[in-house]
């Protein structure tokens, strides 16, 4: 079958209401990013649906499946555009079911939006089945739970058929929901939760904190390896390595050694406030799920939240650790987060981490360091890398960090 358009719902999109467009327009642009570089297409865009005109050359299987991927795509089909006469609708409807195989079932479905064509909805679904059935022998109707349902649109402008529907990602189009900044560890929980917000609408950079050399270089490109998986989806992301050895051996100095995760965590935080303050971020994500390690308990989230006020996104929070390993899985990023190479908080981990700090005794052991100098120097000397779904990295030399911060 050589379809000439795919059809692309919006799904969420259409509960929007007055700023539909907005959301419409940047759909088409991502959309029109996730098909470069490929060729014979032409995007068109109205309140209600996409179509994707396609030429003779494209390679449609491709398109389906890089679509599908783009966040605020509900569902997409293959089409035929074809002439608004019945006698169009049977030969086509015959060749969808020409590729049935012999006992199977069908269905044929039909929404008339052209209210003056001059057959009515339950008309054209007995006649096109009753053609099929006549053409096609060897299957039979099922209109409860069909092995194939043959779709006919009667539209204005013309008739579209398909007979594929199929599941895209869902949700909002990225670039619609502000900016975030992804706390990314390496693990598998982190680059989950930054697909979650961005299938919210929400675009992102991350900021990873290395400890060369209690961190190795693997454990570097494991995670640009993980940001250009999420690039795969949405376009190019910006990631901010953050040298955090000096800081870490100074907390292992100066706090008990059941607190050490606990400061850990709240120096990350401060460290990734001042960076979501500088490249104007609304919220800062992270990959926590309450109660699975000991910084992840109410009280631990307490005490590290206690050091911004900035918005923390947990999208994570109340899932099942199946259930995330099941989306990691989903999105590609489980086998690459589970390869061998630490990051800074499993390679300082102490062996008995207190799991309820006291916020009292927090700020003691803290306080017999003044880590903010420290703090700053380390956003000073940040690495951001530009990463893009081929794996291309570039390292982003212009990036400054302001004395705003400081």
């Amino acid at each position: 079958m050589i379809y000439d358009h795919i059809l692309v719902r919006y799904g969420e999109l259409t509960l929007k209401g007055g700023n539909r467009k907005v959301f419409v327009n940047q759909l088409r642009s991502n959309v029109k990013r996730a098909l470069m570089p490929l060729q014979g297409y032409e995007v068109k865009a109205n309140r209600d649906r996409m179509y994707i005109k396609l030429e003779p050359q494209a390679d449609v299987e491709e398109m389906m499946s890089r679509i599908s991927k783009v966040f605020g795509v509900h569902s997409i089909s293959p089409v035929l555009k074809i002439d608004k006469t019945m006698e169009a609708v049977y030969e086509h409807a015959d060749q969808f079911a020409q590729n049935y195989a012999e006992g199977e079932s069908f269905k044929v479905e039909v929404k008339r939006s052209d209210k003056q064509f001059e057959y009515e909805t339950f008309a054209i679904q007995r006649m096109v089945g009753g053609e099929v059935l006549k053409n096609v022998p060897g299957l039979h109707v099922d209109v409860r739970n069909p092995n194939h349902q043959i779709m006919v649109e009667v539209r204005l402008d013309a008739i579209y058929m398909y007979d594929r529907n199929i599941q895209a990602i869902g949700g909002l189009p990225v670039g619609t929901g502000g900016k975030t900044l992804l706390m990314l560890s390496g693990g598998i929980d982190s680059p989950v939760a930054g697909m979650e917000v961005m299938r919210r609408g929400v675009t992102i950079e991350a900021i990873h904190f290395h400890s060369p050399p209690f961190t190795s270089e693997k454990a570097k490109q494991k995670v640009i390896e993980l940001t250009r998986i999420m690039a795969e989806r949405v376009g190019n992301i910006k990631l901010h390595i953050v040298p955090f050895t000096e800081v870490q051996k100074q907390i292992h100095k100066v706090v008990h050694e059941r607190y050490t995760m606990t400061s850990t965590r709240r120096m990350m935080l401060r460290i990734a406030d001042k960076v979501a303050h500088q490249i104007e971020a609304d919220a800062i994500v992270n990959g926590e799920n309450l109660g699975q390690v000991a910084s992840q308990t109410l009280k631990s989230m307490y005490a590290i939240n206690a050091v911004t006020s900035t918005p923390i996104l947990r999208p994570l929070l109340s899932l099942d650790k199946e259930e995330i390993v099941a989306k990691a899985k989903a999105i590609g990023t489980f086998e690459t987060s589970i390869q061998p190479y630490e990051d800074c908080c499993t390679i300082f981990t102490p062996k008995h981490p207190v799991t309820e700090p006291q916020y009292d005794k927090v700020l003691k052991y803290e306080s017999g360091f003044d880590f903010e100098d420290m703090l700053n120097d380390a956003v000073a000397n940040i690495e951001t890398l530009v990463i893009d779904k081929n794996y291309q990295v570039q390292q982003e030399a212009e990036t400054t960090w302001g004395d705003d911060l400081f």
